[in-house]
């Protein structure tokens, strides 16, 4: 241990963590943690996709479905892994990504509900999400 003017540099270090300011909620944490979660979330959704396409879940197969309710299974299937992979690295454009797709879904599931699920429970689900994730967002950037 050194020694300088008479006090250890260990008992220094104690003195400046006993006055340190007090912590406080970092919401770039949070928002990490936020985009690692929700990411962890859209690729069980997009597997699932995947295994809707490949005949491993459902009743009816993914052939006899008809042609848009195809071509939003497949959309989905791709743009949810993508976005997973954007959210996890908490990058930019996973975020965007992750709006794009949950758009899309409302979008969808108000004028075209026979295509994708459109449970009031979900969309309610995706709504608070969305607010969940510009507030947070918004939190981050103020705080820097």
């Amino acid at each position: 241990m050194r020694y300088i003017g008479g006090a250890s540099v260990a008992d220094e270090d104690d003195r400046l963590l006993a006055t340190a300011a007090p912590r406080h909620l970092r919401w770039n944490l949070v928002l990490v943690w936020f985009m690692r979660i929700m990411a962890l979330v859209w690729a069980v959704k997009g597997l699932i996709a995947w295994a809707h396409i490949l005949g491993i879940a459902g009743t009816v197969p993914f052939e006899a479905r008809p042609t848009g309710q195809q071509a939003v299974t497949v959309y989905f299937a791709v743009i949810d892994l993508i976005a997973a992979v954007g959210l996890w690295l908490t990058s930019t454009w996973g975020g965007v990504l992750w709006l794009l797709a949950v758009m899309s879904h409302l979008i969808l599931a108000v004028f075209f509900p026979r295509f994708v699920a459109n449970g009031a429970l979900l969309i309610a689900l995706f709504i608070i999400g969305l607010m969940m994730y510009l507030t947070i967002s918004w939190l981050a950037a103020v705080e820097e």
